[in-house]
């Protein structure tokens, strides 16, 4: 059995043990370079198979690490500053909560470190109310959530603590997409995918790719419409595949791409954090560093989850290694993830402990 195969085994055998709680599955797993794909059961809605490769998902909070790209990528080229106050990027008038004299910079907004809460000013009563609506976030328009912002308190000084929010993001994407004079999508294909061969990763997916799109279902494996986030899609707006997704983590761990994405890949990591005693923040990444006993390998990661779908992007650069989980069910995928993306982490040691080459499989 080559590499490849092995690969496409292991990432057989993660898909299929989700599958039985998820509708459809789609696993990538790399190591060295070479990739193996495996998918299992069914994308869903009429005359449905298996998905495989370049099956369309939402992918949810996973959406956030290309955001934070662009930022880098325009960091690197001048065109803002990691550092710059967030009301410099959005229209003139509007108010942007501040607290202890701090006010909310770019880069708070892409390590989760602004203060600003997790859902938009209101949306959180609108959801208690209405707790089946399918699409929460379809009204968050920009005058929407710039008229929250300036009734929004800081639940810390910008730059104190670690506090995950989707309005955070979907406000740096959409200030982003204001300095660069485009969408958000039109951004990030220009700033990140368009460099990657990545045409398929997209916020339009269900215009533009209608016959390649997975059904979405909810935990209960009932059929669920798209989510559109309007203004806040810098927060989870995008649609992806396997093979997309791959290109995305092969850059990761190379840092590779054109000079200005290979250094704008640099500078996110760079960027740091500290969110507790084992974890900390990147530029739109999760990062930790597991215990001696479980190899003491880096995992740089990000989730994501809708109303249909659930994903899990995970790295090593140090060994080289990745994992790419995509679902059309709002289940999460991340243990099984996390097995996998180990399981690829400790084969590259063992392997590099024996001095056996790259890409062996003995």
């Amino acid at each position: 059995m080559d590499k490849a195969q092995e690969l496409g085994a292991l990432a057989l055998a993660t898909a299929e043990q989700l599958a039985q709680r998820h509708v459809g599955v789609v696993v990538a797993a790399v190591t060295d370079g070479q990739v193996g794909f495996a998918g299992a059961g069914t994308t869903g809605g009429g005359g449905s198979g298996t998905p495989g490769a370049d099956t369309l998902f939402e992918i949810g909070s996973v959406t956030k690490t290309f955001t934070a790209l662009a930022l880098a990528r325009m960091a690197v080229a001048g065109t803002v500053d990691l550092d710059e106050p967030l009301a410099r990027l959005l229209p003139e008038g509007t108010v942007v909560p501040s607290r202890d004299g701090q006010d909310i910079t770019l880069r708070h907004l892409a390590t989760h470190t602004s203060g600003l809460p997790r859902l938009p000013k209101g949306m959180m009563p609108r959801a208690l109310l209405r707790p089946r609506t399918p699409d929460p976030y379809a009204g968050c328009t920009a005058d929407v959530l710039l008229s929250g912002l300036a009734h929004t308190r800081l639940g810390a000084a910008p730059g104190r603590r670690v506090r995950y929010s989707n309005l955070g993001a979907g406000l740096l994407g959409l200030a982003l997409a204001r300095r660069a004079g485009t969408g958000y999508e039109q951004l990030v294909t220009s700033q990140v995918c368009a460099p990657l061969a990545m045409s398929d990763t997209l916020v339009s997916a269900p215009a533009t790719r209608p016959g390649r799109l997975a059904q979405g279902h909810d935990g209960r494996r009932r059929p669920t419409p798209p989510w559109n986030l309007a203004d806040l899609a810098g927060a989870g707006g995008l649609w992806s595949t396997a093979t997309d997704l791959v290109s995305y983590v092969r850059a990761q761990l190379d840092g590779g791409g054109p000079g200005e994405l290979a250094e704008a890949i640099r500078l996110s990591r760079q960027v740091e954090h500290r969110s507790n005693g084992f974890a900390w923040m990147h530029l739109g990444w999760t990062a930790h560093r597991l215990h001696p006993r479980q190899g003491a390998h880096l995992q740089i990661w990000h989730n994501g989850g809708t109303g249909g779908f659930s994903s899990f992007v995970g790295f090593d650069p140090e060994t080289g290694t990745a994992v790419v989980v995509l679902s059309n069910t709002q289940r999460p995928v991340d243990p099984p993830a996390f097995d996998l993306l180990r399981t690829l982490q400790n084969e590259v040691s063992s392997r590099k402990a024996r001095g056996a080459p790259p890409g062996s499989t003995s």
